[in-house]
This record gives C-alpha cells, structure tokens and sequence, in this order.
C-alpha cells in the first residue's frame, strides 16, 4: 500500500494531531516527575514553577514538532521504508527540535528546573512518538494483508533481471507489494502492457532493462502516464560504486543524479551558520592567544612576516591562499626537495610530514603542538573558502602528485579546520591512504551532528597535543 493507501486510514494530518497530543502528554508526565527525577541526578529539591514556567516554550514546541517530522519523512512510507529508518528519522528530528528548545533555553535563562523539564519531557515525547510509529505501521501493515490493500506492481523485463531484482528486494517492500505479472518487454508488446494495467487494476509498473530497451520503455512509461500508473524505471545499466542516485530536471528533461557529496539541505545551510558564528566566536575567545603569537614570531623569527600564506587546494580543487601564523623560516618552501633527500618523508604518499622537521623554529614548534598556528584559518572561514569541519587542505603541489583518482574525492566537500584524521591522531597517521579513508568516510556520513561531534572531540586533541608534530 503506498502513502495514498495508508491515506484511507491515516491521514498525515490525523498522525500529526495525534503526535502533537502525545508530545503534550510527554511534557505533562515530566512535570509530574520533576521531584523524583531531581532526587535520582542528586539535583537538591526546590520549589518551582514547573509546568508553568515552561507552557509557553511547550505550546511552541507541541504544533512545530509534528512540522519538523514531517520535513524530515517521518510521515512519508509508512509501509514500504525498512523497520529502522523510522527510528533514525525520528532521531535526527528531534534532535533539530532539541537544538531549537536549547537556543531558547539559553536566551531565556532558564533555570536548572525548566531545563530538567523541558529535557526530560522531549525524551518521553520521543518515546511515545517511536512507540505510535511502530503500532501504527504493524497495523496497517497486518490490515493490508488481511484486506487486500497490497499495491499490484507489475515487474517489466527479462525473467533474469526481474529475477535478480527480486533477490535484492527487502522483506518490507515484499510485504507490501503484490506482484501481479512478470511482463517480457523482449517478447511481449507495449499494446499487452496497456492491456494488462486495464484488467489486473495494477497501481505500479517496475521496468528492468538495458539502455538498448530505452525507446520502447520510453513508450510503455506513456501507457503507465495515460492512465495514471507508476512507473518506476530501474538503471541496472548504471552501478554506482557509492554515489546516490537521485532525480532532478534540467530544461523540461528529466535527469537521473549519480551524486556522491552531501544534497543541499538545511543542514548544510545550518553548516554554512556554525561556521560562521564559530569562526566569529574564537577569534573573540582566542584573541589574546593572537598577540601571544605575533609577539612571539617577531622575538624568535624578526624580520619575517607574523602570517603565512600558501596556496592550497579548495573545493574540487579550486585554489586558495590560506592563513597560519609563520612557524617556519622563511626560505622553508625553498628548502622543501632539500629536506625530502636528506631526511624523507614519514607519510606513505604525495602529502609531506617530518616530526623533527628543521625549517621548524623553537617557537613555531609550540604552536604547533597546540595548533595555534591553525588560528588565522578562521579567517578562511568568514571568507567561505573553508569550514570549520571538513577534510585538510593540501598544498597545490600535493593534489598535482596524487595519483589515485579516487583520492580526489576528499576535494569533493570544502576543506576544514579539523576533520576526523585531527581527532584520530593528526601526524601519527602516516599512510596517506588511511588519511584518505577517513576523509571519505566523513563525506559518506556527513551530518550536522557528525560535525558537532568532531568539534567536540578536537578540543581534548589539541589541549594534550595528540599526535600533534
């Protein structure tokens, strides 16, 4: 049964009522339990407002939570999408939700009490969220088998790739689907076809062919159009090793999206915001530790400029200058092929790394080891050229000597100030290969809370200096 047929018993606006009134039910509940919950986190006993102090927050928090559910598909599929993906849609919306109460909590003082509620009561929202999503998909699920609502899907092409395709099929889909007929395009014509919707009632045709099919498919998805049917067409010409496919269209024709980077979202855009009041934020916080540097390069190195600028490869490649306080001489880049004959390279690969690098002065090396040097990229950031987040930029001479195509997909996604290969161990990972690994894995799960995480994480790395040379 599609969403329309879930639609008979469920509207999603019945669903949202419902999950507004069970959000209410779970701020109430946490009001209640406030005094014990106080008691077990050995929070000391007060009197308070409780529910008071907090209805207006709640009343905005009740009617906007169902809309966030809806904008991340919580609502969408209810019987087709697999068992776990309502939990991790519902997760990833309340936690957007929590984000939201958390700036309103910290703009409007709240005390430790309404936090305690506000806190407690999203997690009792999720639950009873998590638990309707579950009875109410196990009940239109069992409804659809015992009544006949299964979708009528036709599977169009050769009996080898209707075959296959059925072998990959998950256990939710088959559950909701009822495959009618297995139709040869080979043998059979598009007039059958038309024949065939007209009398089996069919809701979807799932076409599975070869581009050399591609005309009469083309026709067959106009029979499907005529009379309102699906038709989902499978690329089984294309295998994609990790891009996503997707649709899009550009003048008037459809295009079928291989994209392997993060889609615009709102949580890009929510990305393209932390960067820029978290660059904003520590050059305010940092500031001191800027006069401490600049003072400190012009004693040990005088005569040399405080800031170093290099060239360095940007998204997809494109070049940029970015900014580091000076750690180095300043005929260092002079030095380079000198210093690679008489002292290697600790990195397998085209990227450069020597702990006791000697273009390196004294003081450079302590700014390097707390990564203070690394302080002026915030001004990358406010330009756009980088994120706080994001795999490290090379020098433009390193990207040239790459020779795995593959390892270019760490240009796919705008540089960052620290990245996984930060946290996880900076200058001890000296294959490039790992380095690239790690760099393609944060382009593969990319969130919002990834970054946050990363975030976090970089603090403890820099402060006891982990791998840092």
């Amino acid at each position: 049964m599609s969403v329309r047929g879930a639609k008979q018993h469920f509207s999603i606006q019945a669903l949202q009522i419902c999950d507004a009134f069970l959000i209410w039910l779970g701020f109430v509940i946490a009001s209640f339990v406030r005094g014990p919950i106080r008691e077990v986190l050995g929070m000391p006993l007060i009197a308070d407002d409780g529910f008071k102090g907090t209805v207006w927050i709640i009343f905005i928090v009740v009617p906007l939570t169902p809309l966030v559910l809806e904008r991340f598909g919580f609502y969408d599929r209810l019987l087709s999408r697999k068992r776990f993906q309502s939990s991790s849609i519902l997760l990833r919306a309340m936690l957007a939700v929590v984000l939201i109460i958390a700036v309103i909590a910290v703009f409007g003082k709240y005390s430790g009490t309404k936090r305690l509620v506000l806190g407690s009561g999203l997690l009792f929202s999720s639950g009873f969220l998590w638990i309707r999503s579950r009875l109410t998909t196990n009940f239109l699920r069992s409804r659809a088998a015992s009544e006949g609502y299964l979708e009528r899907v036709v599977l169009a092409g050769t009996p080898e790739e209707t075959g296959l395709f059925l072998e990959d099929l998950e256990s939710e889909i088959l559950e909701t689907w009822k495959i009618v007929a297995h139709f040869d395009l080979e043998t059979k014509t598009v007039g059958e076809l038309d024949e065939l919707i007209k009398q089996e009632s069919i809701q979807r045709v799932v076409f599975l062919t070869g581009h050399a099919e591609f005309s009469r498919v083309a026709r067959a998805v106009e029979t499907c159009e005529l009379q309102g049917v699906e038709a989902w067409i499978g690329a089984t010409f294309l295998r994609a090793q990790v891009a996503r496919p997707s649709f899009d269209a550009v003048g008037g024709r459809p295009m079928l999206v291989f994209r392997s980077t993060p889609e615009l979202s709102w949580q890009l855009f929510a990305k393209k915001l932390v960067d820029m009041i978290g660059a904003l934020v520590i050059v305010i916080l940092t500031f001191p530790l800027w006069l401490v540097a600049m003072i400190g390069i012009k004693l040990a190195s005088p005569g040399s400029p405080v800031i170093f600028t290099q060239n360095r490869a940007g998204l997809y490649g494109k070049s940029f200058r970015i900014y580091k306080f000076r750690t180095m001489v300043p005929d260092a880049d002079q030095m380079l092929e000198k210093i690679k004959q008489d002292h290697g390279n600790e990195v397998d690969g085209p990227a450069f790394k020597l702990a006791s690098d000697p273009r390196i002065f004294s003081f450079g090396r302590f700014l390097r080891k707390y990564s203070i040097d690394e302080l002026p990229q915030m001004i990358n950031v406010l330009k756009g050229e980088m994120s706080l987040v994001g795999p490290r930029p090379l020098p433009l001479h390193e990207i040239e000597a790459i020779k795995k195509s593959s390892h270019r997909r760490r240009l796919s996604m705008k540089p960052g100030v620290t990245c996984l290969w930060q946290i996880s161990g900076r200058s001890d990972i000296t294959d490039f290969e790992e380095w690239v690994k790690l760099d393609v894995a944060y382009i593969d799960r990319w969130s919002l809370w990834e970054d946050f995480r990363i975030l976090f994480k970089t603090v403890p790395a820099v402060l006891f200096s982990k791998g840092a040379k």
